[in-house]
C-alpha cells in the first residue's frame, strides 16, 4: 500500500465578505483572470467545512499572472467576522505577488483608493531578497497582499 504524500499545489483560498467586491478588486484592479464562479450548496461542501447553518458558499477562481490560482469564498447564511489582524499575529496569512515598476504601481493603486499597510516602498537590504523592493497592501477585506519587485540578476 502506497504512503500518502504531497505531490503538488492546487490553489490557495481567501474568505471574503462580498464576492462581487472581491472580484472587482482582484480582476479589475489587479488584473487577475476570472476562471470560473459557482455556488456550492451540495452535501459534500457542508461535510468539508462543518459550519452549522451555512446555506451556501459563493466561489470564484481567479488566476494570478504566472499561473497560481486563488479561490475567493463568500460564506452565505451565517454570521461572519473579519479576520483582519496585524501581520505578526499567528493565524494571519498573506500572498506575495511579483510585480514590475513597483514605485509606479504603488502610486497608481493609492490613487485608486487601495489601502496600504506600508507608508512607502521598502528597499530590501538583507536576506534572500536583498536588492528587491516590497510593500504590504490590503484587499477589501483586510487580507494582506505583498507586492515585490525582484532585483534583476
Amino acid at each position: 500500500m502506497a504512503e500518502g504524500r504531497v505531490v503538488g499545489f492546487i490553489h490557495s483560498g481567501i474568505t471574503v465578505k462580498n464576492l462581487e467586491s472581491a472580484l472587482d478588486f482582484y480582476v479589475n484592479i489587479l488584473g487577475f483572470e476570472l476562471l470560473s464562479t459557482q455556488v456550492a450548496n451540495s452535501d459534500y461542501i457542508f461535510d468539508i467545512v462543518e459550519i452549522p447553518g451555512l446555506k451556501e458558499i459563493k466561489i470564484a477562481f481567479v488566476q494570478i499572472p504566472g499561473g497560481h490560482v486563488l479561490e475567493l469564498l463568500e460564506y452565505v447564511g451565517i454570521d461572519t467576522y473579519s479576520a483582519s489582524s496585524r501581520s505578526c499575529d499567528y493565524g494571519t496569512g498573506h500572498i506575495c505577488l511579483m510585480v514590475e515598476n513597483l514605485e509606479e504601481m504603488f502610486k497608481e493603486l493609492k490613487a485608486k483608493g487601495v489601502q496600504f499597510k506600508s507608508k512607502k516602498v521598502a528597499n530590501i537590504s538583507a536576506g534572500a531578497n536583498k536588492g528587491s523592493k516590497a510593500v504590504y497592501m490590503l484587499d477589501p477585506d483586510g487580507y494582506i497582499i505583498e507586492l515585490m519587485e525582484k532585483k534583476l540578476s
